[in-house]
């Protein structure tokens, strides 16, 4: 289950990143759809980069039974824009940037795995029928 947060005036539907994430893991999600302001601090915060990104991934440090996998937090104007740079849906773009954080929560790491991040992203665009992603389209 997602345990959704939207910090936006944006209406914003999560079906398919509940299939998405049930496809992947049993554990819960935290999803914070933010504006780019938002998501700049908690990458100064977190990661001491001063600058707005499009997806951050808190995975728990810790695992108990019960507890979620962790978080993902989204700029949705990284989302808009990207979907119109590259001709995708909204819904489009938010699940594949929603695949990429989750797969981080997972544990791949695209900066440092020998591909399995973007091997793993790009069968679930294809089982999801979505257009390819960034990482993808960086490769």
């Amino acid at each position: 289950m997602i345990d959704f947060e939207n910090n936006t005036s944006y209406d914003i539907d999560i079906t398919i990143l509940e299939k998405i994430s049930i496809s992947l893991t049993k554990k819960d999600i935290e999803l914070i759809i933010v504006n780019n302001d938002e998501i700049q601090q908690l990458n100064k915060e977190h990661r001491n980069i001063d600058k707005a990104t499009d997806v951050l991934s808190f995975p728990l440090d810790f695992e108990l039974e019960n507890m979620p996998l962790g978080s993902i937090v989204i700029s949705v104007d990284f989302v808009e824009e990207k979907a119109k740079e590259y001709n995708h849906t909204f819904n489009e773009e938010l699940s594949l940037l929603f695949i990429h954080g989750l797969l981080h929560l997972l544990g791949f790491d695209h900066e440092v795995d020998n591909g399995e991040h973007r091997d793993k992203e790009e069968e679930l665009i294809k089982e999801f029928n979505l257009p390819n992603s960034l990482i993808v389209r960086n490769s």
